[in-house]
């Protein structure tokens, strides 16, 4: 089992920019493959960037693309997405998901493990 905690969300301006963490904690953290989802009110939750396990492959939506970047500490447990530029669009709550095993997908049902989200809130 992996646990995950989200923080730093919050409530920011156009352009401004947001760091979001998560906390791993159970199994050995370096061996899985993250990934951090986001969920807009009325919307389906949707990919925004994966990493594998060794940090050597990491995957964008196209809509965070050059904006957001995805990284992760494995002697501390821990993944992060900076946020650059960021738009009233990117406002959701997001996720961040675990999942076993070195291929990196986007897919949401290939993720076994969930964090609970922390709101991101950009106002125009």
């Amino acid at each position: 089992q992996v646990q995950l905690v989200e923080s730093g969300g919050g409530l920011v301006q156009a352009g401004a920019s947001l760091r979001l963490s998560c906390a791993a904690s159970g199994r050995t953290f370096s061996r899985y493959t993250m990934g951090w989802f986001r969920q807009a009110p009325g919307k389906e939750r949707e990919f925004v960037s994966a990493i594998s396990w060794i940090a050597g492959s990491t995957v964008y939506a196209d809509s965070v693309k050059g904006r957001f970047t995805i990284s992760r500490d494995n002697a501390k447990n821990s993944l992060y997405l900076q946020m650059n530029s960021l738009k009233p669009e990117d406002t959701a709550t997001y996720y961040c998901a675990a999942r076993e095993g070195t291929e990196v997908y986007s897919i949401q049902g290939r993720y076994g493990y969930w964090g609970q989200g922390t709101q991101v809130t950009v106002s125009s």
